[in-house]
């Protein structure tokens, strides 16, 4: 098992990990311990390096299994490296996962209407929710809701709980699809104190304040009930 860095404290950039397999075919390697996300729920995999005696690897995606491919040659079973995200990138995606809670926290609560999709790419991401009509003065509205938010300096805090603990807080699964496969026994929170509580296994900043300011830059329907909306934060 590979101790997952992340996931406890996103706010790791460089760690030390001992190779323990490798995988020609893929070209990647395993660590015992890793700071790279692997992509999921949206949010894309880690960028980096891993360096052993002076060679540097570059970690260009991280797989399935916590795989880390690499570019050239890899390093040796058995070999003691250290690992290096891309911080700008990843700080990025921590800010923008976390707008991405504050969006769909502010309208769960203000509109009762539930996530059915979303993605998200650096400094920007898309959100599909149950809404009959949306209009520009609905939008407007929600803009300055999360914003406020933001500004309201809320703490965000990580708990790891037993699947039975945690599926009795009222709401952990926001989406229209529980997509918490039934063999996880360990479940992951991710608290914006005073708004927000939900499953969640990606990576984000330690309060509301650090996401910086949000725009709705557009919105549109999907078809039926289903409306999409694109959040955009500044560099």
């Amino acid at each position: 098992m590979t101790e997952l860095i992340y996931q406890t404290d996103a706010y790791v950039k460089t760690f030390e990990a001992i190779v323990t397999g490798v995988d020609e075919a893929q070209n990647g390697v395993y660590l015992d311990r890793t700071a790279f996300y692997p992509g999921g729920g949206g949010q894309p995999h880690d960028v980096g390096t891993l360096t052993q005696d002076g060679v540097v690897y570059p970690v260009v995606k991280v797989a399935k299994g916590n795989l880390h491919i690499v570019e050239g040659a890899l390093p040796p079973v058995g070999a003691k490296v250290t690992g290096a995200l891309d911080w700008t990138l990843r700080y990025q995606l921590m800010r923008t996962h976390t707008a991405m809670h504050i969006l769909s926290a502010v309208i769960w609560r203000n509109y009762g209407a539930q996530v059915t999709g979303g993605d998200m790419s650096p400094l920007k991401g898309r959100m599909d929710f149950e809404f009959e009509r949306m209009q520009k003065e609905l939008v407007s509205e929600i803009e300055e809701k999360i914003n406020a938010e933001v500004a309201a300096a809320r703490d965000v805090r990580v708990q790891i709980l037993p699947r039975e603990e945690a599926f009795q807080i009222p709401d952990l699964i926001r989406t229209k699809v529980n997509l918490v496969p039934p063999h996880i026994s360990e479940i992951r929170t991710v608290e914006i104190v005073g708004l927000d509580l939900q499953a969640d296994g990606g990576t984000h900043v330690a309060n509301t304040r650090e996401v910086g300011k949000l725009r709705i830059a557009d919105y549109k329907s999907k078809g039926g009930i289903n409306k999409r909306v694109y959040l955009e934060l500044e560099a």
